[in-house]
């Protein structure tokens, strides 16, 4: 019978270290506690968010354990402000502002939107992120906030007199700078309360600035037994207070207008005027005189209204996470708002003319397959594309045309749309395209490819650009979706991504390798690569060719299937450049060679580390990775012409190869010698000179001379 309750115990602690503690939290706050000193607090969300809310309220420790309480989904009153947005389909962006002022109140306010206490706010928020009346995650906010130091009657829109200092004597507090405001630091202040002053007390500032005017050292008024030399009585100065040395360090007195505070609020732009014409980097205007705008992408983010630049070509992307039919620009559009009427810059107008396009294929623009089912709602006319064509002459811009590419799309849930914002300018059919160099290339600017346009009449070159690019992976790094960075100018880089391989792929090589290469040979599709930053487009003097290292792939089938050789899995690119001249003592570089080779690899499944699915399922997956990199090489410089057999076979006066170098023999006194100042070692020089004469008047020779003289 005892054995049977030992058993019974054994089974139930059992269950219980065996069965989890607590269910696998859905939702996680990054970061999960937040220490701040001012009004605004963001944090990020991750996970399942589509039923969570979230809930906002002050906590404080017990008494008893001095612990905070589990996270609660019970409302709360704060005087703070709780906002979130949903960033991406699993990210919500949460955010906390503060609503109240910061300002200290004043004597005798009665106003409760001020701070009584200097330290205006210290208290614990907690943010829960609830699924019903659970709570699945949580935030903690330690908040400790000190007030503003700044009166009520603060303004920006009166002109401060500043009196010029270096006719004027010194004023009794020269830090005092604003007018009925506390200046920080400045103890001499009479704007600062004694709660001000107590603050910073102990980093007043010191000197003629902080309202302290000790006299210069050369004043006969500062005289001391202990410290001044005998001969102080004799070169001292007495001098009034207005000639004070210390006046020099103010500026010279005029009258300012204060610039106005830091502000978050939109920015109304206003369109500088236009003179003679658009030069490369003006913004193009409307003729209301406003910035003609496009979506475009700032620092990552897009931004729906930004200023178009002349001559500078822009093909971006933006992905919006649509979970309702869009109902305001960009992504629906009125044809008649997108006719703007822009001022061309020679005098005229220019009309966008605009054409429509239907996109029956989605693709391009939705990227997750299970987005294409079917729904119950359909959102129509849903701007996918707006690609425009600038078409430009000299300074002015000759015609507009706007492409604008429009779907229905089917909302099941939220979709993630991709929407394309382009603008090309046009110079007749060529393309305005940005440079890299004047002319020799600039480090970090994009090597500039071309590919040769063989369908010109008349035997006319012409010369179109083609990109050279490496894999730049993003989200998952899968090669399917990873974007694509140009090769910039003297950094060499290696970057790559990751490509699912099944062991069905691996029965069939040659496919596999032929797969591989074409994803290979779509970074680099140009066959040309311009000489330097600014090349010719109708100059193929300006071009070099593309040389590629022959891949010497087997041509055999692999008889194991269960792996693959000879994989194109990297790709290398070789640039040679070298120095061809200088302006203005900076060197131009310019690109002598160019070379593609692919690294052989040879592709196995691993089934170790207790996976071994791959290797049972023919049609389960494993990421193996394909790499690019650029290496730039530098061809040295080879200056001054062959030296003659003299001079490679006398060495006495060559410095390089010999101990003793005559012709350094006064380097010292020269301006190359770095060793001390230069007017320390002329005196020194002069010194041993000047010891070289008298050893000579005192040696022999002189001895003798005299003797002579003396016997006559």
């Amino acid at each position: 019978m005892a054995s049977a309750l030992v058993l019974i115990v054994i089974h139930i602690l059992f269950l219980l270290l065996c069965s989890p503690a607590s269910e696998t939290q859905n939702v996680v706050f990054q970061p999960s506690f937040v220490n701040t000193r001012g009004p605004a607090v963001t944090a990020m969300l991750y996970g399942h968010t589509s039923n969570i809310t979230l809930n906002l309220q002050s906590i404080s420790p017990t008494n008893v354990t001095g612990s905070f309480d589990p996270p609660s989904c019970r409302p709360g009153t704060t005087q703070w402000i709780l906002t979130s947005e949903q960033v991406a389909k699993t990210t919500v962006q949460v955010r906390l502002r503060l609503n109240h002022s910061l300002r200290l109140c004043g004597t005798n306010e009665t106003n409760s939107d001020c701070c009584i206490n200097p330290l205006c706010v210290l208290e614990t928020l907690q943010v829960s992120a609830c699924e019903g009346n659970t709570s699945q995650a949580s935030l903690t906010i330690q908040v400790k906030i000190y007030a503003l130091l700044v009166s009520a009657n603060t303004g920006f829109d009166n002109k401060t007199i500043i009196q010029n200092q270096v006719y004027r004597p010194f004023g009794k507090c020269p830090c005092d700078l604003t007018f009925n405001v506390c200046n920080l630091r400045c103890c001499c202040d009479e704007d600062c309360s004694t709660e001000n002053l107590q603050r910073f007390k102990n980093q007043c500032l010191l000197g003629p600035f902080g309202g302290e005017l000790p006299d210069p050292e050369y004043q006969c008024s500062v005289q001391s037994s202990q410290s001044s030399p005998d001969w102080f009585p004799f070169l001292c100065v007495t001098s009034p207070p207005e000639n004070n040395p210390y006046l020099g360090l103010f500026y010279q007195g005029n009258t300012i207008a204060p610039k106005p505070g830091m502000s978050f609020g939109t920015t109304v732009l206003s369109a500088p005027e236009q003179l003679n014409g658009y030069i490369e980097g003006n913004p193009i205007l409307t003729i209301n005189d406003q910035y003609f705008t496009i979506p475009q992408t700032l620092n990552g983010h897009c931004v729906a209204n930004a200023p178009v630049a002349f001559l500078e070509n822009f093909d971006v992307r933006c992905v919006t996470l649509l979970q309702a039919c869009p109902t305001e620009a960009p992504l629906q559009t009125i044809l008649e708002d997108l006719r703007v009427v822009v001022t061309n810059g020679i005098g005229g107008d220019s009309v966008v003319n605009v054409t429509d396009k239907v996109a029956t294929d989605l693709r391009d623009f939705i990227t997750i397959s299970e987005h294409f089912g079917p729904s119950g709602s359909e959102c129509e006319n849903v701007t996918l594309a707006l690609d425009y064509n600038f078409y430009w002459k000299g300074n002015g811009i000759t015609g507009i045309t706007l492409t604008r590419t429009i779907g229905t799309i089917s909302l099941n849930g939220s979709v993630p749309v991709t929407t394309r914002y382009s603008a090309s300018f046009l110079s007749g059919d060529i393309k305005s395209e940005p440079n890299s160099g004047n002319p020799g290339y600039q480090v970090g600017r994009p090597v500039i490819g071309g590919i040769l346009n063989t369908s010109m009449e008349n035997d006319t070159i012409l010369i179109h650009r083609a990109p050279i690019h490496l894999w730049e992976p993003v989200n998952s790094g899968l090669c399917s979706n990873a974007d694509e960075r140009p090769v910039l100018f003297g950094e060499n880089s290696t970057s790559g991504c990751l490509l699912p391989v099944s062991q069905q792929n691996l029965t069939e090589c040659s496919l596999l390798r032929d797969s591989v290469r074409s994803l290979q040979e779509s970074l680099v599709k140009a066959t040309l690569v311009a000489r330097n930053g600014r090349p010719d487009a109708l100059s193929l003097g300006d071009w070099l060719n593309i040389s590629y290292v022959t891949l010497n792939a087997s041509e055999i089938e692999d008889s194991n299937s269960s792996s693959c050789t000879d994989v194109p899995a990297h790709l290398h690119i070789y640039v040679w450049s070298l120095v061809t001249g200088f302006v203005d003592e900076i060197p131009q570089k310019s690109i002598k060679a160019v070379q593609i080779s692919y690294g052989l690899s040879s592709w196995k499944l691993e089934c170790g580390g207790g996976d071994s699915s791959v290797c049972v399922d023919p049609t389960e997956t494993q990421m193996l990775p394909i790499t690019s990199s650029v290496t730039f090489i530098d061809i040295p410089l080879n200056t001054g012409p062959p030296k003659t057999r003299y001079q490679i076979n006398f060495t006495e006066y060559d410095c390089n190869r010999n101990d003793v170098c005559w012709p350094e023999l006064a380097f010292p006194f020269t301006r190359f010698y770095t060793g001390e100042s230069y007017s320390q070692a002329l005196a020194k020089g002069l010194i041993l000179v000047f010891c070289f004469i008298v050893a000579s008047v005192l040696g022999t020779p002189w001895k003798q001379i005299r003797q002579i003289w003396n016997a006559l």
